[in-house]
Formats: structure tokens, sequence, C-alpha cells
């Protein structure tokens, strides 16, 4: 490959591959290398999940075209599919095709971007391939659609692990267990506390209150860290993607059901072994509270690494971790999944000449990531590349709205612990109620990331 025509994409999810089919478009040649021994790997780790926004959401233009080309069965644009359904129907197909198929490099983890002298040299991308030896390669741009799935926000409600959390992380999982699946075994019967308020959250509590119809002893404690089910849950019947209005509208129902306890807020602060089972103390609100758990379930989302990137000149917001110019247009104290105004090339340019970050990365510590947002990104990051100014300029994104942020606030029943838990030291009776509300508020979770692959935010 030469340099002065190669443009290097990282990670071969669905906007990576959708990167690579725009540069295939316009006669550009994409260099796509791809950790895993397969793409749409971080898809693959929640391919259990049914998304909320139906396949005409989740399938890029240029990718289509070239997927027309072949002896390929589109799917039904208004079905819901997995995330398993995404890779096989729709990645692995478009990975296979002879444009893209070449220029695919599998098993090749990225160890750093760097620019060697002046601007106007050529970026050099290094990587580690499964011979484990390291690869470099000189390319005239970059575009990192790496994601966040490898970076979990741990459990603190200041971004970091509390006590004990790493210790005992065999029995704490992050993002959307298979609980109806593979994992069935580790919470089947078992007293499980899920910490987060987005729509992972909300998707690992409606599955324990399945596994709960067949398991009746299953227990389920939900801890967010803010006093309110946060914009995430959909607007019900106000939402434009039904299935997320109905997966808020669940959630609602299972806790005024009282099948799920709800501790809100809630922040945890250590967490320590007994015997069998985990305690972890904190604080409900003002109180003192300590729980007694057999299984923990992290949902507070993900994290961009930008350690590959320590060569070069990037500019990120302290706070969203997001190009400075994309923060405030994401910032989920004041946006939905739906609600994030048209963004392209300009507002994701770094410091550094033919760098750019896409896709779920992107977006930093914001949860409201949505697959066509990636999309289009990158047709407007490859025009840019090949120097359409006008087409890169010329953002256009529709998104389907929530309706949460225009309706009127929707209370939920009060919640509050009608059994003290199994261990209750430090926690004299039950604490005070408090309230779940489903309406478009500022919270904490803002500060820490939300959701993980399930449409809003997809690696």
């Amino acid at each position: 490959m030469n340099e002065n025509d190669t443009i290097a994409v990282i990670g071969a999810g669905p906007v990576g591959l959708a990167a690579a089919a725009h540069l295939v478009g316009r006669s550009l040649k994409p260099m796509i290398l791809e950790q895993a021994d397969h793409v749409g790997a971080a898809i693959g780790q929640w391919g259990h999940v049914r998304v909320f926004s139906p396949w005409k959401y989740n399938i890029d233009e240029a990718a289509t075209a070239l997927l027309d080309e072949m002896p390929w069965m589109r799917p039904n644009p208004e079905d819901l599919p997995t995330g398993t359904e995404i890779v096989r129907d729709y990645l692995a197909p478009l990975a296979a095709h002879p444009a893209i198929a070449p220029h695919l490099i599998l098993g090749a983890r990225v160890t750093q971007v760097m620019r060697e002298g002046r601007a106007d040299q050529p970026l050099t991308i290094a990587w580690r391939g499964t011979d484990n030896v390291e690869h470099s390669h000189r390319v005239r741009a970059v575009i990192d659609a790496s994601g966040t799935w490898g970076q979990p926000n741990p459990m603190g409600v200041n971004g970091g692990a509390v006590p004990g959390e790493t210790q005992h992380s065999d029995r704490i999982a992050y993002g959307i267990p298979d609980i109806h699946g593979a994992s069935r075994a580790e919470y089947a019967g078992r007293r499980v506390l899920v910490v987060g308020g987005g729509h992972s959250a909300v998707n690992v509590v409606l599955d324990l209150v399945r596994l709960r119809k067949s398991t009746p002893e299953t227990e389920i404690v939900w801890a967010l860290r803010s006093e309110r089910v946060d914009k995430r849950l959909g607007g019900g019947s106000a939402d434009q993607l039904p299935a997320r209005g109905a997966l808020g509208d669940a959630a609602r129902q299972a806790v005024d059901s009282g099948t799920v306890t709800v501790l809100a807020p809630f922040a945890a602060q250590r967490i320590a072994a007994d015997a069998d089972n985990l305690i972890v103390d904190g604080r409900h609100g003002t109180r003192a509270i300590s729980l007694d758990v057999d299984r923990v379930v992290v949902a507070t989302g993900f994290r961009p690494d930008f350690s590959m990137l320590e060569g070069l000149s990037i500019a990120i917001d302290p706070v969203v971790e997001a190009p400075p110019a994309l923060a405030s247009l994401i910032d989920p104290a004041l946006h939905s999944c739906g609600t994030v105004p048209p963004h392209g090339a300009r507002e994701l340019a770094h410091p550094e000449p033919g760098f750019y970050i896409v896709g779920a990365k992107s977006y930093g510590r914001a949860p409201t990531f949505l697959m066509m947002t990636g999309y289009e990104q990158v047709r407007s990051v490859v025009a840019e590349i090949a120097g359409d100014h006008a087409a890169a300029n010329d953002v256009r994104l529709i998104l389907p709205e929530t309706g949460v942020c225009s309706a009127v606030p929707q209370a939920a029943p009060q919640t509050s612990i009608t059994d003290p838990p199994r261990s209750a030291s430090g926690c004299c009776g039950g604490p005070e109620p408090v309230s779940v509300d489903a309406c478009c508020v500022k919270d904490a979770e803002a500060k820490t990331g939300g959701a993980t692959g399930c449409g809003c935010s997809v690696a």
C-alpha cells in the first residue's frame, strides 16, 4: 500500500466498516485494523440483546450499495435485530465484499498512532499482529472507530473503582450479561444488584424480571446514582422508536409491581466478601446501607481509551471526553439519542491534521450514540479526506426523537425497600421512600456514562 492513498481505519465494527465502504466509494484505499479475529467483535459480546432501533437505522447507505452488488438478502427495514443478527446478516457479508476483504487485517491490535516530524509528514500507525510481531505503516489519514467496549466504567460515582471492586471482579459483570443463556446459572435464584440508569441497566433489570418468573426466588435490587430514572428510558408512546419507549414502560411497570427494589440515589463505597456473598456498602441518599448480594451487574456505560493516541495532538473535553466542538452537542444532561444536532468532520477534527475519532468513541462518556449518527460522521469525514469540502460540510442527520424532553414529566409510584437487606449493618430499618421519575433531567449518570451497546451506544 502506498502511504499517499492509504487511509487507516481502526476497528471493524459497524462504523469502521461503513468508513471503509465510503472510502472505497471515493476510490480511496482503506486499511482496516481489527484487534479481534472477526468483525463486529464488540457487538458479538452482546449478541443476545435485541436493539430498539430497526434495521433501517442500522445499515449505512454506502455499505448497502456494496452489498447490493452481491447475493445478499436485505433485512426487513422495520425488524429489530439482535447483536448476533447485525454481525451475521450485515457486517460479515460486508467484510467479505471483494472491495473490503483484501484491506481487512484481523488480529491487529493498534499500539500507537504518531507522526514523525512536521505536520506535512504522513501519519504512522503501529500494531501487533497475530504473529506477535510489531508492524507499522505510513498512511495519509487515520479514522479511529475503535469504540469503547473494552473500557467499562467502574462502580464508583466518581468514575473510579470502589475498594474491593477489582478484587471481587469474578462476581461482578459489566454491560449486559447473557442472563437467559450462557450466564443463567450465575443469576437464577440469586440476589442481584444492578447499578446504572441507562438502557443497558434497564435491559439487565428486565432480563432478571423474566428470569424471576421461572425462578421466583431471584431477587432484584436496582441502584441508580441519581434520584430519578434518567431520560434514556425513552418517551413511551411519544417515542419515535417504539421499542425504546416500550423498554422504559416495562421498567416502570416492574418498579410499580414491586418486583424490583429501587435504591435512588445510591453511591457505592466498598465491596467485601462474606462467605459466598458480596457485601456492598454505600449510601442511599443520606443514609448508610449495607447490601448482602450474590452478584453485581455494573451497567454504567463505557469510556474511551486514548492510550494509543499519546503521540498525537488531540483535543478532548475533560468531562464528556469527546472532541470539544462535539461535547456540547451531545452532553447527556441536555440531549437524548434523538436530539443530537447534525455534526461531521468539522466538529470531529483534532489539532492533528488527518486524524479523526468517530463512532461511539467520539461520544466519549455520553451514552446517546446511535449507529446512524456514526454513519453520517464517516460520510462527512471521508468526504473531507477526499477534498470534497462541500459534501463534508453538508451534514444531514434526522434522528428519531425520544419525546421525553418535550413531554410532561411522568412520576412513577414511590418505591422503597419493603424488607430489610439480608445484612443490615449500618442500616437502621428501611430507608426513606424515594420516587423514581422518568422525565428528562440532569443527573449524576451524565458524568459517568450510561447505556452500552443496545442501540444508543454501539461500539
